[in-house]
This record gives structure tokens, sequence and C-alpha cells, in this order.
């Protein structure tokens, strides 16, 4: 019989475009599912017939509870090699292989960039003016001999960090592992995290979500920042305390925010990020790029015919 391929998380109906999914007719059929993550007892429901589910980063949550409810399930795939909405401990429990893909790791530094140029510049309002019949509706700000801060100085944060090198930008950054000779390696300067936060005129998170980053933007970091200051959020939403973030712009306590991920998503349709004038907020498109999708896609197909082969690869444990 075809094995039951299920491709989710699929919210712009783009997937089926992106790659041809024809090779896999030798193996099964595969059925696109476009809505929204749910509770379990309806994702199970939804879920239920498909023996592969190929899942995007952290959109759907399958928790021990809901792999229980899908006992068709054998083989899960996601877009990278972490997604921390996958509980790996029960799907090894109960036999159900994971495995990934690579990542493009050029999306996501990029979309930082766009924003820190929308948010400082002002271009949002600018163009909205504009199309509204109104010319120059204020002053940019500019970013050559300003201090960019990077929390977390992995790959990505590198790569933000040379970009703001090539503005003219001093760079600084803190993580709780990072030491002052890793920073030194790419020209930037170690600093403590209380004077990241105070000397930062655009400050970019970079760390990857978990226990001990979780609201690690919290009031007293966010209370170190200048009033002039940015803040710009494209890694994971609950690494900023986003009560504490909605407080300090509602009270203009930063100059604003440059947000592509939140605590919740989608973002709730009445949230206050929504209409906060100090508020630049995408739908969490770092990652969202024809490229990285070619790729997170391309080599899903992959994991799918080596496991279907009996040997399967790029596995998650």
């Amino acid at each position: 019989m075809a094995v039951q391929i299920a491709v989710i998380d699929d919210w712009q109906d783009v997937a089926r475009d992106v790659v041809d999914w024809s090779v896999l007719d030798s193996i099964g059929q595969v059925s696109f599912i476009h809505d929204y993550p749910a509770d379990n007892e309806t994702l199970a429901e939804r879920l239920g017939a498909f023996e592969v589910i190929c899942v995007m980063r952290e959109r759907t949550r399958f928790d021990e509870d809901l792999l229980r409810r899908l006992p068709a399930l054998k083989l899960l795939v996601t877009g990278g090699m972490r997604n921390a909405a996958l509980d790996l401990k029960a799907a090894a429990a109960l036999g159900i292989q994971v495995c990934g893909t690579d990542s493009y790791k050029h999306a996501a530094p990029e979309l930082t960039w766009a924003l820190i140029m929308a948010a400082t510049r002002n271009l949002v309002a600018e163009a909205n003016a504009l199309r509204a019949g109104q010319w120059q509706q204020g002053l940019g700000g500019d970013l050559q001999g300003k201090t960019l801060a990077i929390l977390g100085l992995g790959s990505i944060g590198q790569r933000v960090a040379r970009f703001g090198q090539v503005f003219g930008m001093r760079v600084i950054a803190w993580s709780e592992n990072l030491t002052a000779e890793r920073a030194a390696e790419v020209d930037v300067t170690y600093v403590s995290k209380q004077e990241l936060f105070e000397q930062a005129d655009v400050l970019s998170v970079h760390l990857v979500l978990s226990e001990r980053s979780r609201g690690l933007v919290d009031t007293q970091a966010l209370d170190w920042m200048k009033p002039t200051a940015w803040l710009i959020n494209t890694a994971r939403g609950p690494i900023v305390d986003e009560s504490a973030l909605i407080k300090a712009l509602q009270k203009q306590r930063l100059a604003g925010a440059a947000l592509d991920v939140f605590e919740h998503e989608p973002l709730p349709r009445h949230h206050p990020f929504r209409t906060l004038d100090n508020v630049l907020a995408t739908p969490h498109v770092g990652y969202v790029s024809r490229q990285n999708y070619q790729l997170f896609f391309s080599q899903m197909i992959e994991d799918i015919q080596a496991w279907a082969a009996g040997k399967p690869v790029r596995i998650l444990s």
C-alpha cells in the first residue's frame, strides 16, 4: 500500500510548487496541509492517517501526548537539524524515526538587517505616508558610528556583526558562553551583559531558545537600555519577556522594537504588537525564503526516500 505522507505547516500554500514532489510517487501519496496548529485532539484527527509527516521548525508542537495519538506515524521530518517543538525522547520510545535537513544560513541574517534598516530609517511610516499623499514625515537615524550589540555570537550573530562592521558600526557582543578571545576572532568586542544593553544603539537577539535563555531579556535588561535604542528579535519570541517589552514600548522607554518572532505564533489578532506605533513586526519570515524552502523540502524528500529504503539519514536524537 502507498505510504500516506503529509506536508504540514504549509501556511502560505507554497510547498507543492517549491520542489518536485512527484519523485515520491513510487513511495506514497503526498498531501499538503495549510492549517495553523491546534489542540492535540484536533491535530490527531487531522493527522491520524499519515505514516510520514513533514514539519516546519517550531510551528506545530509534537509532544508525547500528540505522538501517542498518532499510532500510524513512523517518520517525522523537520526543516533544520534542531526543532524544540518535537519530543525526541517520546518519539524514540514510540519507534518514530525523526530526521532533519540542512538550513540555508543567509535568510535570517538578511531579514535581521532589513529590519534594522527599516526601523532606524523609519521606512514603513515614510512609505505609508507617501501612499497617503504626504511627503517626508520625520528623520531617520544613521548607523555609521553607532553601537551594534549582538546577544549571542553564533553563526547568525556573526553574520549580522559583519553587516554592522560594513556599515561602520562598533560591534559588541555577550552571551553566557562567549569569551573575549572568541569575540576577537571576528573583530567584535566582548562586554558584560549589563554593558551590552547599556551601550547598545541597536541590540539584536541571536540566541537559541532554551530554559537558560527564556526570558533573558527581562525588565532589568530593558531598563539598562538607552531610550534611543532599538531592540531587534529574529531569534525566538520567548527569549524576550513579552509583557516587559510591551510596557517599555508603551512608556517609550525605547525608541522601538523590530520583531519577527513572538511568544505565541501566529500572533493573536488583538495583540499590542499589531498596533503600537514604535513596533515594526513581521510574521516570522526570517527563514521563509525560496532558497531555504528549496533546501528544506528537497532534503525532506531525500530523507523520506532514504527511510523507505531502510537507510535513514540526518537522524535527530
